[in-house]
């Protein structure tokens, strides 16, 4: 478990780190900050998106038994936590993060950015992550991909569960 642990906190530094956080960053130089009540959602979607990401994180490790790395993906299909509502809720943080240094700086660039990492995730979950899935748990995926959305949830309060 710690070994997991690790590896995910070198890719966690090394991918949604430098797309989330450092990518920004640097198009941020000398930039002035939004109004307060911008500036205070611009943190609510940086939080939000952080907790999503910690949170999917700890369902892989925990229960899929594996990292957020293609190359020691979870063993086991993750549908619980907010994998209940969207089958792409780590993605989702990570684009919540994106969207908050939007609203902290109002730079074009970060805009066109973040339609780029939004487009860039989405084919690859649709040509990539999708057809591993289901050549990977077969009929369990195909059940849990027909009854919960590829990005937003069809309801907010209550979990979807296909097992």
């Amino acid at each position: 478990m710690k070994l997991l642990f690790i590896k995910t906190l070198l890719f966690s530094l090394l991918v949604p780190g430098i797309v989330a956080v450092l990518g920004p960053w640097l198009m941020t130089d000398d930039i002035i900050l939004e109004s307060a009540p911008s500036t205070l959602l611009a943190l609510l979607l940086m939080t939000g998106g952080f907790a999503i990401y910690i949170w999917c994180v700890w369902d892989f490790i925990s229960f899929g038994k594996g990292t957020p790395s293609p190359i020691d993906a979870p063993k086991y299909l993750v549908i619980r936590g907010l994998y209940q509502y969207t089958r792409n809720p780590m993605y989702v943080g990570v684009l919540c993060f994106i969207f908050g240094w939007i609203l902290l700086y109002t730079e074009q660039a970060l805009l066109i950015y973040s339609v780029c990492v939004a487009s860039t995730l989405h084919l690859l979950v649709i040509f990539y992550e999708e057809p591993i899935l289901k050549k990977q748990f077969g009929s369990e995926y195909i059940a849990y991909s027909s009854t919960v959305n590829r990005w937003l949830p069809n309801r907010i309060l209550t979990p979807k569960n296909p097992m």
